[in-house]
């Protein structure tokens, strides 16, 4: 005969539940459902057999976190040894909510587990009539209980979350983009606008922040003289540029235009150029941050790339996981499911294409370097992912290994093998942390020395001022 038992974990402690009648029950689930909303039938089948409250809050975390992550806690495994009937004539079953705690517990304790079924609705009779089925807990405590677990719980996960530092680069990434968007499309609208009274000019200065930066020199073209050539050659970078558009101003065909058009021009001019000095300086942000999260990805396929391969993966632990086959295709998938679907070629390659070796490289090579740079890329992300100290010592080795096989492509010349170059990693980073450790023992050794040579000048005051045979006040208390 099978004696189930039930496992309800609870923000107050943990519950052992034993149930009446398994083998009828299980042949009766809709009675089963109709049982759960009434407490005195509930009552008849489900009996409390042990409980454990939680000694802290502290203890209640450190056990949920080991629940949510399918880890058999100490506290757990000590009250089922305790309270759960292991031998006997009766064979125990437990029953618990979630299938990834249930087979640690079957892993560790050797039990026989059941889940969903009957089991999921025990539990949901459980967690409706908790409070009245365990002797001193109200429903007011089992809420509190509840509510500063939730809160801690969450507090924990923002607080531990593995993925933080990559948050910064995935957005990062999605403003930069937009940036590109709308300042390309605010130029655009500069070059329509201002183009009705100097449209040689778009000829001429073909760059869109340059050209809002003219925009906002010259104003009217009929006032531009020599005066405002050297201003203009600062601009454009170019003497020649310059004077061919004090030439084109005498000589423009556009109609002329009224002051306060002009000052709404050059106030959207000045937008314009705020947000590309802005798109700047998020740029070097991006290529900081891409140095402290993820050096080894960066310093192999560029910061942009490397931030998009990590936006699209959700995450850089995501990206780590992936095999080198899903990231050559990252950002493919439409062409890859159409492929499928139309019994088509598959793609090549998907944001790794922008990257400086896939251009490079012969029409008939592009396939085969954009699968192993993708290679290249999966193991640079691991090391990023995983490691302690982040250095871009991997990166560099791994982006030598792609251009030696570019010049394989090209020329023939062997590259060499993966684990030379691999050692030759392993020996520079061991280098630079020697390098770093001695740093920081020499910092130390010169502080130590500023700080004793203090104190002996601090001592040699101290005996030039007391008279012959006086004692100190620090003889004193020694």
């Amino acid at each position: 005969m099978v004696l189930l038992h039930v496992l309800f974990e609870h923000a107050a402690g943990y519950a052992l539940f034993v149930v009446k009648e398994v083998e009828e029950i299980g042949m009766l689930l809709p009675q089963v459902e109709d049982c759960v909303l009434n407490i005195g039938k509930f009552n008849g089948m489900v009996s409390l057999a042990a409980f454990f409250p939680f000694k802290s809050a502290q203890a209640a975390l450190d056990n949920i976190n080991a629940i949510s992550e399918g880890v058999v806690h100490a506290d757990l495994k000590l009250f089922l040894e305790t309270n759960l009937p292991i031998g006997g004539k009766k064979k125990a079953m437990l029953g618990v909510g979630d299938a990834k705690i249930g087979g640690a517990l079957q892993e560790e304790l050797g039990l026989a587990i059941q889940t969903g079924g009957v089991v999921a609705e025990i539990l949901r009779g459980v967690r409706l009539h908790f409070h009245s089925l365990v002797k001193g807990l109200t429903a007011q405590a089992a809420s509190k209980a509840q509510l500063g677990l939730g809160h801690s719980y969450s507090r924990a996960k923002v607080k531990f979350n593995v993925n933080r530092s990559d948050n910064m680069i995935i957005q990062s990434i999605a403003l930069l983009d937009q940036l590109d968007k709308d300042i390309n499309t605010f130029s655009m609208r500069v070059r329509e606008w201002y183009g009705y009274h100097f449209p040689e000019l778009i000829k001429i200065v073909t760059d869109n922040s340059t050209y809002c930066k003219m925009t906002q020199l010259i104003g009217n073209r009929k006032e531009l003289s020599e005066e405002s050539l050297e201003s203009m050659e600062e601009v454009v970078m170019d003497s020649a540029k310059a004077q061919s558009i004090l030439e084109a101003s005498r000589s423009s065909m556009g109609m002329d235009i009224s002051p306060i058009d002009l000052i709404n021009i050059e106030r959207f001019s000045n937008r314009v150029v705020s947000l590309a000095a802005y798109r700047l300086e998020l740029q070097e942000y991006l290529h900081s941050k891409m140095g402290q999260v993820a050096p080894n990805l960066a310093a192999l396929i560029g910061d942009v790339v490397g931030a998009r391969l990590i936006s699209h993966a959700g995450s850089l632990t995501n990206l780590a996981k992936y095999p080198a086959s899903t990231v050559q295709i990252l950002g493919a998938e439409k062409a890859l499911f159409r492929a499928l679907k139309t019994r088509g070629n598959t793609p090549k390659y998907g944001l790794i294409f922008h990257s400086t070796f896939i251009g490079r490289a012969a029409a008939k090579n592009k396939g085969r370097i954009s699968r192993y740079l993708a290679n290249k890329c999966t193991i640079a992300s691991r090391i990023d992912a995983f490691s302690d100290v982040p250095t871009c010592v991997f990166g560099d080795k791994l982006r030598d290994q792609v251009e030696e096989r570019l010049s394989f492509y090209e020329t023939g010349e062997a590259p060499r093998k993966n684990l030379d170059v691999m050692k030759e990693a392993v020996a520079a980073e061991i280098k630079i942390k020697l390098a770093k450790k001695e740093k920081k023992r020499m910092r130390r050794e010169k502080k130590l020395a500023a700080l004793s040579t203090g104190d002996g000048e601090e001592e040699a005051g101290d005996d030039l001022t007391l008279p012959h045979g006086s004692v100190s006040v620090y003889d004193m208390l020694n």
